[in-house]
């Protein structure tokens, strides 16, 4: 759910209103934003705890990097204020308020039991994840569940692959079934697409994906499971489960019930923010609940809940400070990419049949913003709605399929990744390094996502 409601700088470089033509960005730009990918991708690996100290800065110098080269092109200082300004109230604060209120309420949450990590154990609790995140977004899902997987497991000295199957199955894949789980299926819903037309034709393509990857992941925990050399009691008895910080499911359904008011609720209102930059009023209704709501989940969670949870501020920190970055050097990428002849018109002539816009759209998913590239192809598709829903229904199902599925890629292919990743480090799992994560998605997700092009989209 996260990334929901973001309007896309390449529509309008500028907010509803706005007249300007998007700036002619050459290729040369996008190399700020191959800069900071390559900077979380490298650096980790050669210095981790220079990255640790520092990530929030090389996200700032490749932000400049880019912002600077800009104002000299435009020469105008007001432009790149409308531009900067469209990209952080449309996109980056939306995402982040989101981000934040998922991680507070879902970090509330404890769940607590005399649970242990067996394969069957761990299945269950991936299927629950699944199933979850279509309804509660793939941010709230992964984070109701990693801490409780984490202690279920933490007596394994192999666990890696538990959390790289839970970025693939609840951080990503299990968002597919609602506008709720994944922001490109709920951009598509602001589009016109009928709410439930996603459960209806993602339902079959979820469900195999799915449970490919569960059963590959029971075989291979189990492999694992079988070399530990000593095994405590095991139980899969959920009933063992005992949940503290209940007054955060309450919480959770505000964060839905704004998310879904901004979606239907138009009053077709606007704030003035500068230029040529307007904020319609729901959004900000929205944003402003999702504060309150954080903050009252901090008020009335004990403590002691957050404690045993294990809950620490440095996932959402670190999400915050790279993301900036992200969100700010992928401006001339989407720009360009949108733009009928550009530099990147050849990337959008792939797509000469639907299996070839699911490996496209998927792609770029796995390291662009999944919900512009969503757009991007949902307009190079024709863009209208009632068409793509029914003569074109296969060719929706790939656009949409690859932006959500592929998401699970790379770390930055979807935010929860990342936090998630993050978390598991906290509790002394070492994760797989950037390559080393894409390497496992290609292994794994690869085989999987050819089948299911072949099967679904032929």
């Amino acid at each position: 759910m996260n990334k929901i409601i973001i309007l896309l700088l390449f529509n309008s470089i500028f907010a509803a209103g706005g007249s300007h033509a998007s700036p002619a960005f050459s290729l040369y730009y996008t190399l700020p934003f191959i800069g900071i990918l390559l900077s979380i991708a490298i650096i980790p690996l050669i210095n981790h705890h220079f990255w640790e100290n520092n990530f929030g800065k090389i996200s700032f110098f490749w932000s400049l990097a880019f912002i600077i080269p800009f104002y000299l092109l435009v020469n105008s200082f007001s432009e790149v204020i409308e531009v900067l300004l469209h990209t952080l109230t449309f996109e980056y604060i939306p995402f982040i308020f989101l981000l934040l209120a998922l991680f507070t309420v879902s970090g509330g949450i404890c769940l607590k039991g005399s649970l242990v990590g067996t394969p069957m154990l761990n299945l269950i609790l991936l299927v629950i994840g699944t199933i979850l995140a279509s309804w509660m977004g793939t941010t709230g899902a992964a984070m109701l569940l990693i801490r409780p997987l984490l202690r279920a497991n933490e007596w394994r000295v192999n666990k890696v692959h538990i959390i790289v199957f839970f970025i693939f199955l609840v951080a990503n894949i299990g968002g597919s079934l609602t506008p709720l789980g994944d922001p490109p299926l709920f951009l598509g819903f602001l589009k016109g697409v009928d709410f439930f037309w996603t459960t209806k034709h993602m339902f079959l393509p979820m469900l195999y994906v799915s449970t490919v990857l569960l059963i590959l992941f029971y075989f291979i925990d189990t492999y694992y499971y079988n070399k530990e050399a000593s095994k405590p009691t095991s139980t899969t008895d959920l009933k063992t489960i005992e949940i503290t910080g209940k007054i955060n499911f309450i919480f959770l359904l505000a964060v839905i019930g704004s998310v879904l008011l901004s979606g239907f609720w138009n009053p077709n209102y606007q704030v003035h923010i500068y230029g040529h930059v307007y904020i319609e009023l729901q959004n900000i209704v929205r944003d402003i609940l999702l504060i309150v709501i954080t903050l009252l989940s901090v008020k009335y969670t004990n403590s002691k809940v957050r404690s045993e949870n294990g809950f620490t501020w440095f996932p959402i920190t670190e999400v915050a400070k790279l993301f900036i970055g992200i969100f700010i050097t992928i401006i001339p990428v989407l720009t360009i990419l949108s733009q009928d002849g550009g530099a990147l018109q050849w990337i959008k002539d792939l797509c000469y049949n639907d299996m070839m816009y699911f490996w496209v759209t998927g792609f770029l998913s796995a390291f662009l913003d999944n919900a512009p590239t969503y757009l991007v192809f949902f307009d190079v598709a024709g863009g209208n709605p009632e068409v793509l829903m029914h003569k074109l229904s296969s060719t929706l199902l790939a656009i949409s399929s690859g932006a959500v599925f592929m998401g699970a890629f790379s770390y930055i292919g979807n935010a929860p990744n990342f936090m998630v990743r993050a978390i598991a480090e906290e509790n002394g799992v070492k994760m797989p390094s950037f390559f080393g994560f894409i390497a496992w998605s290609f292994l794994v997700l690869g085989l999987t996502f050819m089948t299911y092009s072949i099967i679904f989209l032929m």
